[in-house]
C-alpha cells in the first residue's frame, strides 16, 4: 500500500488516525466506562464457558464443543479491538501503529468470518439433534465436530488473508484517517485514491459464503426444526425443543442482524454504522455467555456443582 501526496508516492504510513467517536466528544468518557465493564464481563463470561466445558463431563457434547469455539472467537475479537479502543477513548491521541492496524484488519476479518460459519454449523447441529435424534451420535461424532470446527477456522483465515492483503496494493490518498474506531478492510479501502473495483469485487465474492450461505443455512435448518417440533404431540415436548434452540437463535439474531444492516446499507450514515459496529463488536461477545448461561440448565447445574464444592472446601478448612 502506498500513499499518494503531491503527485508522488510515499511509503506505507507509520500510523493511522482512528476517528472513532471524536465527533461526539462528550460520549467518550461514558463509552470508556461502559466499554471497560463490558470488556471485563466478556473476558470472565467467555473464559468461564471454556473452563466449565473442560471440567464438567455433562458439557462435553458437540453443542458445547461448538460453544467453546464461539467463546474463543469472542475472546479473540474482543482482545483485538477493545484494548486499543480503550486507549483512544481515554486520551487525546487517536492513533494506531500501522502494524497494529493491519493485525486488527486480519484478525477481525478472520474471527468474523469464522463466527459466521460456526453459527451455521451450530444450527446444523441443532437440526440433527432435533430432526434426526437416532442418528445424532453417528453424525455428530467427535472427529466430525473437530473437522467442522477446523473448516470454519480455516475458511475464515483463508478469506481474511485474501481480503486484508489486497489493500496493501492500493495507492492511498494523503489522508491516513480512518472513519472508524478500529481498522477493518472496508475502511482501509475507502482511503484509496485509485480504482478499487477489484477490492470491492473481492469483498462481495468473499461475503457470499459467510454473509449469504451461512445465514441461509441457519434459516433452512430452523425451518426444518420448526416443522419437526410442531409435529410433536406433546405441548411440553414442543416447549422443551424450542427452548433448546432459543439461545442459539438469539445469538444468531444479535450477530447477523446488526452486521448485515451495517454492511448492506448504502454509504453515508457513518455515525450510525459506527454505533452498530460498537454493538456487535462489544456487546454481542459479552451477551453470548450470559444467554447460554442464564437459559441453560446444564450450565447452571455445572456452576452449582463447582460453587458447592468450593463452599465445602472452605468449610473443611475452617473446621481444621
Amino acid at each position: 500500500m502506498q500513499v499518494a501526496m503531491e503527485g508522488q508516492n510515499m511509503s506505507f504510513p507509520s500510523t493511522f488516525v482512528l476517528v472513532g467517536f471524536s465527533d461526539h466528544p462528550w460520549l467518550e468518557m461514558p463509552l470508556f466506562g461502559v466499554l471497560l465493564v463490558s470488556y471485563i464481563f466478556t473476558l470472565i463470561g467467555n473464559s468461564s464457558i471454556v473452563f466449565l466445558s473442560l471440567v464438567e463431563p455433562r458439557l462435553q457434547t458437540p453443542m458445547y464443543f461448538f460453544l467453546d469455539n464461539l467463546s474463543v472467537l469472542d475472546l479473540c475479537a474482543t482482545c483485538t479491538i477493545v484494548p486499543q479502543l480503550l486507549v483512544n477513548l481515554w486520551g487525546p491521541e487517536k492513533t494506531i501503529t500501522s502494524w497494529s492496524c493491519m493485525a486488527q484488519a486480519y484478525l477481525f476479518h478472520w474471527t468474523s468470518c469464522t463466527e459466521c460459519a460456526l453459527l451455521a454449523v451450530m444450527a446444523f447441529d441443532r437440526y440433527v439433534a432435533l430432526c434426526c435424534p437416532l442418528q445424532y451420535v453417528l453424525v455428530m461424532h467427535l472427529w466430525a465436530c473437530v473437522w467442522l470446527a477446523a473448516v470454519c477456522w480455516a475458511s475464515g483465515l483463508a478469506n481474511s488473508l485474501v481480503q486484508a492483503t489486497l489493500p496493501h496494493h492500493l495507492t492511498l490518498c494523503a489522508k491516513n484517517t480512518l472513519d472508524h474506531f478500529f481498522c477493518e478492510v472496508p475502511a482501509l479501502i475507502k482511503l484509496a485514491c485509485g480504482d478499487t473495483t477489484a477490492n470491492d469485487l473481492s469483498l462481495c465474492l468473499g461475503a457470499i459464503p459467510f454473509g449469504v450461505v451461512s445465514p441461509l443455512t441457519v434459516l433452512i435448518s430452523y425451518t426444518f426444526i420448526a416443522r419437526a417440533v410442531l409435529k410433536l404431540p406433546s405441548a411440553e415436548g414442543r416447549r422443551k425443543a424450542f427452548g433448546t434452540c432459543s439461545s442459539h437463535l438469539l445469538v444468531v439474531t444479535m450477530f447477523f442482524g446488526p452486521g448485515m444492516y451495517t454492511y448492506l446499507q448504502p454509504p453515508g450514515n457513518n455515525t450510525q454504522s459506527r454505533f452498530l459496529s460498537f454493538f456487535y463488536c462489544v456487546f454481542t461477545p459479552m451477551l453470548n455467555p450470559l444467554i447460554y448461561t442464564l437459559r441453560n440448565k446444564d450450565v447452571k447445574e455445572a456452576w452449582r456443582k463447582i460453587l458447592s464444592s468450593l463452599g465445602k472446601g472452605k468449610s473443611l478448612k475452617t473446621r481444621c
